[in-house]
């Protein structure tokens, strides 16, 4: 046996160039169909894990899956905002915990989550370092966004420009860094979160204006309105000349996550919000469900070209097998002249064919490994 595996070994590194091309087209044949497979069922379980911890989301009417999306993975996808007048309106029905979601921009590539304390407690959020948002301007990074970024409580981060001719609509802003989460596993890690009040600040609906008293040449009186120039950092020298514009009920939200007392209070609540002309309300759980169905269909189109795939790779290989016998044919008459067996020369081949399969598992299982260490949150973060 020692003799077989030291002549096969010597074989396949003498053709390394043919093994190599054998082992790479069956690693492929191998990896995709088990890859795609654990790359959805990992999908699957992180996405109905979270919807299944959200009783229900209410937003804007329109595209189900985007509200869903946002509110519970904050996708940054433009979608058709609510507003937190909705918000109230549950809260002071009291049949249900209304927590706001502003999922709008981004910091550094990040999304850029607004919403207040009650989050947190939501769900179950502790802190690494640091402390929670007390006041405007003031935000907690992710697990995640603090590691790739390397930042730490007392460094800054500037939101992302949105429309750089118009900035008075998504004005840049500074903030202050308070704060690191503990790492969850979720797409919380990948998130920079600041109070909800920030959020419309970033939407230039609440805002400080400069001191333009302190130098004025003469002692006429000048007033700010909302055309002159605005802070791009709020600091406590600041802070109080911030106000807001407008009716609150009228600012924007991306969605509200609702937080029944009961079963009675969910019943309710969704007989409300299903009169409103304005406003939807969705179980994250169907709709995850109803999204993941589309992926499985997907899934399974692709499985039977997998399969056509393995037969049309069977019978490459068995060309390969045919074509090497023949070309080898006067070196194994040569091995039977010398004393060699026929079974010898089986076992040979048996050998040789076992160890480009098991490199080539190896390599697949490697490769497996790797897309899904590194590919979770593609589709999460999107």
């Amino acid at each position: 046996m020692k003799a077989s595996l030291l002549l096969t070994l010597r074989y396949l590194s003498f053709h390394r160039v043919q093994t190599s091309l054998l082992v790479a087209a069956i690693s492929v044949t191998i990896f995709l169909p088990i890859a795609v497979e654990a790359l959805v069922q990992r999908y699957d379980s992180a996405l109905r894990l979270r919807a299944r911890a959200t009783p229900l989301v209410i937003g804007a009417k329109g595209n189900r899956f985007d509200v869903v999306l946002s509110a519970l993975y904050f996708r940054t996808t433009p979608v058709e905002t609510t507003t937190a007048g909705e918000a109230r309106k549950i809260r002071e029905s009291g049949l249900a915990q209304a927590i706001p979601i502003h999922t709008r921009y981004t910091a550094r590539g990040f999304p850029l989550v607004g919403t207040t304390l009650d989050y947190f407690d939501f769900r179950r959020l502790s802190l690494r370092r640091g402390h929670l948002p007390r006041i405007l301007g003031q935000a907690v990074l992710g697990a995640q966004v603090a590691q790739k970024l390397n930042l730490s409580p007392g460094d800054s981060l500037p939101s992302d420009p949105q429309n750089l001719y118009n900035l008075a609509a998504a004005y840049p802003l500074k903030l202050h860094i308070v704060g690191v989460l503990q790492e969850t596993g979720s797409s919380d890690d990948d998130a920079v979160f600041i109070d909800v009040q920030t959020a419309w600040v970033i939407d230039g609906i609440g805002h400080g204006h400069q001191d333009l008293t302190a130098n004025a040449k003469n002692t006429q009186r000048v007033e700010a309105t909302a055309a002159l120039p605005q802070y791009q950092e709020i600091t406590r020298e600041n802070l109080a000349s911030f106000h807001r514009h407008g009716d609150p009920d009228t600012f924007p939200l991306t969605a509200i996550l609702a937080i029944p007392q009961n079963t009675k209070s969910s019943t309710l609540l969704k007989a409300r919000t299903h009169a409103s002309e304005t406003a939807q309300i969705l179980v994250p759980t169907e709709v995850i469900g109803e999204l993941m169905s589309v992926v499985l269909r997907i899934q399974r189109f692709l499985n039977a070209n997998f399969v056509l795939v393995l037969f049309s790779t069977l019978l490459f290989l068995t060309l390969i097998g045919w074509l090497s016998q023949r070309m080898r044919h006067r070196e194994f008459e040569t091995m039977h002249r010398i004393g060699c067996h026929r079974s010898t020369v089986i076992r040979l081949l048996v050998t040789e064919w076992a160890l480009i399969f098991l490199a080539s598992s190896m390599l697949a299982g490697a490769g497996i490994l790797l897309a899904v260490y590194l590919l979770p949150n593609l589709i999460l973060g999107a």
